[in-house]
């Protein structure tokens, strides 16, 4: 600041809208209005000594916002320069032009009220520069203005376009101002100012490049200079600025510049506080810092609304769910870790879900079981079940074991056979019959471990497995869940499915159940598990170990004429929109259908015969109604209410109205009578050969298939139950070779090597013509062929059949056309028992089959078979090779008493 000067009574005003020179500032201003051009040209262009001075006095209007502007960076740059700033103006230099015009257009008429301040500061001219704007030629000037002394206005006058006033000083002299500061009062408030100024400098040395200046500065430069050029240093507020404009008083100047500094510093200090809170959790975008910059300053303010934080709502949820103490320390870790970061960063989705999964599971939550009653359990089953006694039974002794020890653990049922025989609907029964909720998983395919034991959450897209997302969806911690076809899991490079089901089904360490994704152990031990199986040889022994396997063999045609009539002809009806008064299917078509076109051991392809005679039915009682509107509606008179209403007297006739609606009600009840007259549709032989075409099978196939030497009839088993296969062999020229086609497996192919060597070695015992055994080892080849080549087969039970085809072949004698066989044999001829019996002689039963040779060591397998179909049949039984020949030929097959080693 220079010197004490005087100041002329009279100086040209440059008004200063909603800003604040104080002395010591500095200022660049763009004149670009007409009043400010002429200023500049008749008080400063026009005269040679460019040093003069004009007054800057405030001015606001109603409209101006009074809102603080940040300090930092002016501040900044005023300590590393060593310079002045203006009031919330940048110091420009004088080739560059300032920000905008400071003066308004002297007397303009506008909506706002315009307020001058009575005081202003005397500024000296530093810079002056004049511009020439294309493409109006317009002249303009871009001013340098440093604040010197306060003055107060005493009047102002309006020479031409702009103002004149007429001020007095009121910065004291230099004298008065050394005077002053001897003030003890003036000299504690000047330590303490500067003191406040010092920690300012402190805060901010690591970012000066001037800091010696800056410090001799504060050393030597009077109190009173340094509280100006403080204040006007940084943007503040217009209300601050205009009190330190006001403030005369030495006193009540530095008293008003500690308070402005003090709260400078301490916004740089929160300011300096918050970067160094999120100093650590910056990410490369710069979106990012912001949003931490805002997240710590609400905090740093309080303005944090826990009722409205979706996090701390998260964390009230996991709170009820009831977690045990390890798996809540881990939570809240996990917790913690997720109010660290940021929406957009890349794991705090993945992070959110898991903690959602961890709140949604039911940890202490368990279905209210419904006291057991085993003979409504019964009832139930015997309802939607008919048949399977064993099974039944097996179910009852469950529930009753449940009812006296309901926390007992129970075996792990594994319903295994055929589709289309009842296996999930039993499991689906034993939840109803416990009260508790169902929920079935589908193993079918499942080749990934992650798929049972979940994925880690190291891995893109990783979820928690079927197992644990089951028991989220279902919302207990006790269900009934189904692992429906468990033999169907496979195994590759991904895992083992059915190795991380046997932690799953062994009760002695399904209390911990860790899945991958949760990583927390989980107990599953009061889940209840039923398991659906189609074979369990594919299963792995430990797996199969942890299970009580049940068979559910094929039905009987009895009872599956039982279930079409009690179970699927009412659901296909309704599933249709028809009724028993619309379709009859009477009991002799049921059986018809049974024999000619099934032969499953399940009953889907049954309803699907039962289907198609319901659309059929459909069809005609659609067209029967269409029909039946169209005759009724032609019967009904067209009369248009207009055509009434002038006959009757016109539409305020009420009584034409009523009998038109009258008798088109009586129309409408005759149509309804008359469909409710309608015969049914009855099912006949005829309709059963149009809708499901011509029978696909026929009693006479054995007859006709075993008619020539060579053919016998084996049983096999399969995945869907029993099957007749048929054997064929033919002799012809050749090398003593032996072809089998058929698509078979090994065991398969040894049966036949087998089966040829037997009766190759005992051609003479069986009668065979010596020139044809010879031929059977020299110049023949053998052909045995197993017809359905596109069906793979494969087992140990053809042996038996085998041989009786070739003995058939060379013996040039048929097998017995009612005679089925099944059973293995070995070199020395004995008949081993085989599996599958039940099955078995339930598709000899379909076939018509009539009787039956069976290995003596599967006697005790009878007893499964239903006593009906044991009654209509006759079943053989073989200890060795020739027992089975005796039986399998009319009349016999002599051989000759040759000693059995």
């Amino acid at each position: 600041m220079a010197e004490h000067f005087e100041l002329p009574s009279t100086i040209a005003i440059l008004p200063s809208r909603n800003k604040v020179l104080l002395p010591g500032g500095v200022v660049g201003v763009r004149c670009t209005s007409a009043a400010s051009v002429q200023l500049v040209e008749q008080e400063l262009w026009q005269k040679e000594d460019l040093k003069g001075l004009i007054g800057v006095v405030p001015m606001h209007d109603s409209q101006a916002s009074d809102r603080p502007l940040s300090p930092r960076a002016s501040m900044l740059q005023f300590l590393q320069e060593g310079k002045n700033f203006d009031c919330g103006e940048r110091k420009s230099s004088v080739g560059a032009p300032p920000p905008s015009d400071l003066q308004p257009p002297v007397g303009r008429q506008t909506n706002e009220t315009i307020h001058w301040h009575p005081r202003g500061v005397a500024a000296r001219v530093l810079a002056l520069q004049q511009h020439m704007e294309k493409p109006t030629s317009r002249v303009t000037y871009t001013v340098v203005l440093e604040g010197r002394c306060r003055f107060g206005v005493q009047e102002f006058n309006v020479h031409d376009l702009y103002n004149t006033a007429r001020v007095t000083q009121l910065d004291s002299t230099k004298a008065e101002m050394e005077q002053a500061e001897k003030d003890p009062e003036v000299q504690v408030l000047a330590r303490q100012f500067k003191s406040v100024a010092g920690d300012l400098i402190s805060l901010l040395e690591p970012k000066l490049k001037a800091v010696e200046r800056t410090k001799a500065l504060l050393e030597t430069a009077s109190a009173h200079k340094l509280a100006d050029i403080f204040v006007a240093s940084f943007e503040g507020s217009f209300d601050q600025r205009l009190a330190m404009l006001d403030a005369v008083d030495l006193r009540q100047r530095l008293l008003k510049a500690t308070e402005i500094i003090t709260c400078h510093l301490q916004t740089l200090r929160v300011a300096e506080k918050i970067s160094m809170k999120v100093e650590g959790h910056l990410s490369k975008s710069q979106k990012d810092v912001l949003r931490q910059q805002i997240r710590a300053i609400k905090d740093e303010l309080g303005d944090n609304d826990d009722d409205e934080d979706d996090i701390v709502a998260l964390e009230r949820k996991m709170q009820s769910v009831g977690m045990p103490a390890n798996v809540w320390k881990h939570a809240q870790r996990e917790l913690r870790r997720l109010r660290k970061m940021q929406p957009q960063q890349p794991g705090y989705g993945s992070s959110r879900t898991y903690l959602e999964l961890l709140a949604e599971l039911p940890w202490q939550i368990s279905s209210e079981e419904q006291e057991i009653d085993l003979v409504a359990a019964k009832d139930r089953l015997d309802s939607d079940h008919y048949g399977l006694s064993k099974v039944k039974k097996r179910i009852i002794e469950y529930l009753a074991v449940r009812k006296l020890k309901p926390d007992a653990r129970g075996p792990v049922l594994c319903f295994v056979g055929p589709p289309g025989v009842g296996k999930t609907s039993l499991a689906s029964s034993i939840a109803g019959a416990l009260g508790r909720r169902f929920i079935r998983l589908s193993l079918g395919g499942v080749k990934d471990e992650a798929d049972i034991r979940g994925h880690r959450r190291t891995y893109i897209g990783s979820m928690p497995g079927r197992l644990i997302e089951g028991i989220k969806r279902v919302g207990v911690n006790n269900p009934v869940m189904l692992l429906d076809e468990i033999d169907k899991t496979g195994a590759d490079v991904r895992g083992d499915p059915a190795s991380a089901l046997l932690e799953v089904l062994d009760p002695e360490q399904n209390k911990t159940f860790n899945d991958h994704y949760l990583n927390v152990p989980f107990d599953v031990s009061k889940v209840v598990f039923v398991a659906t199986a189609n074979r369990v040889q594919t299963m792995p022994a430990p797996l199969l170990d942890r299970m009580e396997v049940i068979e559910l063999p094929g039905y009987t045609p009895e009872e599956k004429l039982h279930i079409a009539m009690r179970h699927l002809i009412p659901r296909v009806l309704e599933q249709h929109g028809i009724t028993n008064k619309h379709l009859k299917i009477p009991e002799p078509m049921v059986e018809l259908t049974i024999q000619r076109y099934t032969r499953e051991a399940g009953v889907r392809n049954l309803e699907r015969h039962l289907a198609a005679l319901a659309r059929a039915a459909a069809v005609k009682v659609a067209e029967r109604e269409q029909s039946m509107r169209r005759v009724t509606g032609d019967m009904i008179p067209e009369v248009s209410l207009m055509d009434h209403g002038e006959g009757r007297g016109g539409l305020g006739d009420a009584g034409g109205v009523e009998m038109e609606v009258e008798a088109v009600g009586i129309h409408g009840r005759e149509v309804a009578s008359a469909m409710t007259d309608l015969e049914p549709l009855l099912v006949d032989e005829a309709m059963l050969e149009v809708v499901l075409g011509p029978p696909r099978f026929d009693g006479k196939e054995a007859a006709e298939r075993v008619a020539t030497p060579g053919v016998a009839v084996g049983l096999v088993w399969t995945v869907v139950g029993g099957e007749v296969q048929f054997v064929e062999a033919t002799a012809m020229l050749g090398k003593g070779d032996i072809h089998l086609t058929g698509q078979l497996g090994d065991v398969i192919k040894e049966s036949a090597q087998i089966a040829l060597t037997w009766v190759r070695a005992r051609a003479a015992e069986l009668k065979l013509a010596v020139a044809e055994a010879g031929s059977l080892l020299k110049d023949r080849d053998i052909h045995i062929h197993f017809p359905a080549g596109a069906v793979p087969k494969d087992g140990p039970s053809a042996g038996v059949t085998l041989v009786t085809a070739l003995v058939s072949l060379f013996g040039k004698r048929c097998v017995r056309a009612d005679t089925a066989m099944t059973g293995e044999m070995t070199l020395r001829g004995l008949v081993l028992p085989v599996g599958g019996v039940k099955d078995k002689i339930l598709a000899a039963h379909r076939c018509g089959i009539q009787r039956v040779i069976l290995p003596e060591r599967n006697r005790k397998d009878l007893q499964e078979v239903p006593a009906a179909i044991l009654a209509n049949m006759e079943i053989l039984l073989a200890k060795r090779m020739e027992d089975v020949l005796h039986q399998a030929f009319e009349g016999g097959c002599p051989w000759k008493p040759a000693s059995r080693l």
